[in-house]
């Protein structure tokens, strides 16, 4: 395993302050190392998108961060906390280290600019030295790198395919070679074909520029193609890391089970789909221990009273962790 570019370590994400506020992301720990990529995967409501706008200083109010710590492992240089950089240096560290690709590239794009200024505004932004034919030089090179032609530069957001404008989110977040790129579903407006195109030239892409990602979706066969490793979250907590292979090949926790059986395999018998009975948790109003036993066809004694740590479950499991009675552990989760 390469070295870390960032270490999640113990991160809470409240919306609301007090007795009312609701926890959406409860002591999350993760580790993405450079150049791979590691799949985050949930039903809506898990906290997935949270996690991600937490780590980045994000938030829309009312959400606050309420504890632990971000540390990203620049290139050159030491590690630095983003939650304790201030709104200069946060400036300076967003794009140029960690960049984010949002889910609708139709909001994210302004509808009455052109492609063109927004690409130059990124690369002015933060490299004021630069000049302007080499800022358009450098529009020009992002477009064809995502596979658009360079005279689309002058075409406004409505003019472009959902695909193509999804292309040029992941051009802009390109734009001054990050090592960690944060992927928010950004294929599931896109029919199948666009998702299998995007997802390829991602690839293509990272193998030649060597960034890390980390890629959000509640689509896990996706993940399963396009991952190093998986991270499961459910009620606001990971309650399963594996690399994707394994993953597929056998899941520990319930909940992955229930997710991997929720879509058809591409090969093989066929096989009846079996969806997860209920409905995520409140938030609000969280069932006491595992969070996933009221729903969970495995859940026996200790479920319903006390927390499973994540952690690893064996000698016959090495590098995964998962937070799950049947898979009892004490020690802590591996990075």
């Amino acid at each position: 395993m390469s070295e870390p570019v960032l270490e999640i370590r113990g991160l809470c994400v409240d919306y609301g302050l007090g007795d009312d506020a609701v926890h959406a992301v409860r002591d999350v720990d993760l580790t993405l190392h450079r150049g791979e990529v590691l799949g985050l995967a949930g039903e809506s409501g898990s906290g997935k998108s949270t996690l991600a706008y937490g780590l980045t200083r994000l938030l829309p109010p009312p959400g606050v961060v309420g504890g632990g710590q971000v540390v990203y492992h620049p290139t050159d240089g030491p590690p630095v906390d983003v939650l304790t950089l201030s709104p200069a240096q946060l400036r300076a560290f967003r794009w140029a280290e960690t960049s984010i690709v949002f889910q609708g590239a139709m909001n994210s794009l302004n509808p009455v600019h052109r492609i063109s200024t927004q690409l130059l505004d990124v690369i002015k932004a933060h490299e004021p030295k630069s000049t302007a034919p080499g800022r358009q030089a450098r529009a020009r090179e992002l477009l064809r790198l995502v596979g658009i032609s360079a005279d689309r530069l002058d075409s406004y957001p409505h003019q472009l395919s959902g695909g193509m404008r999804q292309r040029v989110m992941i051009a802009m977040a390109l734009a001054l070679e990050p090592q960690l790129v944060i992927m928010d579903e950004p294929t599931t407006a896109l029919d199948v074909v666009m998702q299998r195109q995007i997802l390829g030239q991602l690839a293509e892409l990272r193998q030649r520029l060597g960034f890390a990602v980390l890629f959000i979706t509640h689509d896990l066969s996706l993940l399963v193609e396009f991952s190093d490793r998986i991270a499961i979250m459910y009620g606001g907590r990971i309650v399963e890391q594996a690399p994707a292979a394994e993953l597929y090949r056998r899941a520990l926790h319930p909940y992955t089970e229930g997710l991997l059986h929720s879509f058809p395999a591409l090969r093989g018998p066929r096989r009846e789909l079996t969806g997860i009975p209920g409905s995520p948790p409140d938030l609000r109003a969280m069932p006491g221990g595992c969070a996933f036993h009221p729903r969970c066809p495995d859940a026996f004694g200790p479920c319903d009273k006390e927390l499973p740590p994540l952690g690893p479950p064996g000698d016959d499991h090495p590098g995964r962790a998962v937070a799950c009675w049947l898979h009892p552990t004490a020690a802590p989760a591996p990075h």
